[in-house]
């Protein structure tokens, strides 16, 4: 059974808001999975509550979606300040 857009951005907004524990701020993309297979659904969330919001500090999550709109896994991807768009720091593995 085919998932629409909205529906697709709710559940991610819902399930990831319920797996990490912090507020919702934004859905920055939803687009098809490598090959045409999924979804993947890229969210910002409020990691840490600041005043001014524009000092609010951001996490951006890509989360994997089968074909059916199951969550298939998340991936924190970066930081950055609310005033400070598109500039994420992500953490190096070395």
């Amino acid at each position: 059974m085919a998932i629409s857009l909205q529906a697709l951005g709710e559940k991610a907004r819902k399930e990831l808001c319920k797996l990490v524990g912090l507020d919702f701020s934004s859905t920055v993309r939803v687009v098809k999975g490598e090959g045409g297979k999924g979804w993947v659904v890229t969210m910002e969330v409020v990691e840490r509550h600041a005043i001014p919001d524009s000092l609010d500090l951001l996490a951006e999550y890509d989360l994997y979606f089968n074909e059916e709109g199951v969550l298939q896994t998340f991936i924190r991807k970066g930081l950055r300040l609310r005033n400070s768009e598109g500039v994420y720091e992500t953490s190096s593995t070395s």
